[in-house]
């Protein structure tokens, strides 16, 4: 059950990474925003173990995969297709986080037919982009500090307001952890700039409309805005 590398190439410079681990049903792992394809379902082998295909890929600009022009949701939904194509994927379960949490859905809204089942992580798009004053400007805050501190700026200034003190050290730690395994910095600055204001789909009323199943993991943690 070791993984497999694969890449995809999406021309224009942009070579998506990923790897895929497993021989069952696949589930395909998409992360969440400034996270890599390890940050799913954090390194748990349980699904490998009931039998089920892994695939995960650092998305544009994120982890290992290059930079792009554009960090847009329609970009992000064609580059999970072109993984889907370039592993002879028709149809397979989705996870998405976040970021991917909106990616997955989106997807799922043009191509029902193509996904079984669905999970929604923490998913924090609300039908339309954010604008102005996004966020208290947390993201602009978090672009910037990486920008010009590097990962130490980054871990310090995406602390969440109100985290316990006991949970400082250990959020600091895995933010760190995430952060290292960026080869493109300054993409995922792009990215925290632009995926909060993109589109992912209009509304939430096309939700209504979707058959098929849907878990959402989530919690009411006061930390997590």
């Amino acid at each position: 059950m070791e993984p497999v590398s694969f890449s995809v190439d999406r021309g224009s410079g942009l070579v998506l990474e990923g790897e895929s681990a497993g021989d069952g049903p696949p589930i395909v792992l998409v992360h969440g925003l400034s996270a890599t394809r390890r940050n799913v379902v954090q390194g748990s082998r349980a699904l490998l173990k009931r039998g089920y295909r892994l695939i995960a890929y650092d998305a544009r600009g994120h982890g290992a995969s290059s930079p792009a022009p554009s960090y847009e949701y329609s970009g992000l939904v064609e580059d999970l297709e072109a993984v889907l194509a370039q592993l002879g994927l028709e149809r397979a379960a989705l996870v998405g986080s976040s970021m991917g949490a909106a990616t997955t859905m989106a997807f799922a809204l043009e191509h029902p037919e193509r996904v079984p089942a669905l999970v929604q992580i923490t998913p924090a798009y609300t039908g339309y982009a954010r604008t102005g004053h996004v966020d208290g400007d947390s993201w602009e805050r978090m672009a910037a500090g990486l920008e010009s501190g590097g990962v130490d700026a980054f871990v310090e200034v995406a602390q969440p307001d109100g985290l316990p003190e006991k949970w400082r050290e250990t959020a600091r730690e895995a933010t760190r952890q995430r952060m290292e395994r960026h080869e493109h910095p300054a993409a995922v600055a792009r990215a925290l700039r632009q995926v909060p204001r993109s589109i992912a789909w209009k509304g939430l009323e096309p939700l209504e409309h979707l058959q098929l199943p849907v878990l959402i993991v989530a919690s009411r943690d006061e930390a997590d805005q």
